[in-house]
C-alpha cells in the first residue's frame, strides 16, 4: 500500500516531534531530512496543528512541537521507510513511562515468526494488512479500556 504524500509527510513529522516531545523543530530541518518541499510540508503541519497534535512556536529558537497524547496508543508497521518497526517498539518499551502504553501493529507482514517477535519485544496486539476497519477499531478500543 503506498501511502498519500501528505499522509507520509505527516508520519514522518509526527515521528520527529514524539522522539522528543519538548523540542521545537523546524519544518525545513524535517523537509531537509526527508527530501521533501519544505513548502510542501507547511501545509501538512498546519493541519496537524489544527488537528492539535503539533503547536507551532515563532521567534528565536522556533518551530514546531508535539503537544498530542504520545502514550495514549501507539500503532505501529514494521516496514517503515526510515527505520525498523520492531526495533522501534523494543526501544519505545525501553524508555521510562512506555511500559504500559498499548502498541498494536499494523503490517502486510503475516509470517508466524513476524507476529511472534513483535508480541515477544512488547506488542500487545497484531493486524495484518489487508484488514477490515471495524476490527481494527473493535482492537484499538479493546487496548484503549486496558487499565494502566
Amino acid at each position: 500500500m503506498k501511502l498519500q504524500k501528505n499522509t507520509s509527510l505527516a508520519l514522518y513529522s509526527v515521528l520527529e516531534f514524539a522522539a522528543d516531545p519538548a523540542r521545537h523543530i523546524p519544518g525545513a530541518d524535517i523537509a531537509e531530512k526527508y527530501g521533501v518541499s519544505s513548502h510542501h510540508l507547511a501545509k501538512v503541519l498546519s493541519e496537524l496543528a489544527r488537528a492539535g497534535i503539533v503547536e507551532s512556536v515563532r521567534g528565536a529558537g522556533g518551530g514546531y512541537r508535539f503537544i498530542g497524547n504520545a502514550r495514549r496508543l501507539t500503532l505501529m508497521d514494521i516496514m517503515l521507510p526510515y527505520h525498523d518497526g520492531l526495533e522501534l517498539v523494543e526501544r519505545l518499551r525501553a524508555q521510562a513511562g512506555w511500559e504500559r502504553v498499548p502498541v498494536l501493529m499494523l503490517t502486510a507482514k503475516a509470517r508466524e515468526v513476524d507476529i511472534v517477535r513483535a508480541l515477544e519485544l512488547g506488542a500487545d496486539d497484531y493486524v495484518t494488512k489487508p484488514f477490515q476497519p471495524e476490527e481494527l477499531l473493535a482492537r484499538i478500543r479493546r487496548l484503549m479500556r486496558r487499565p494502566r
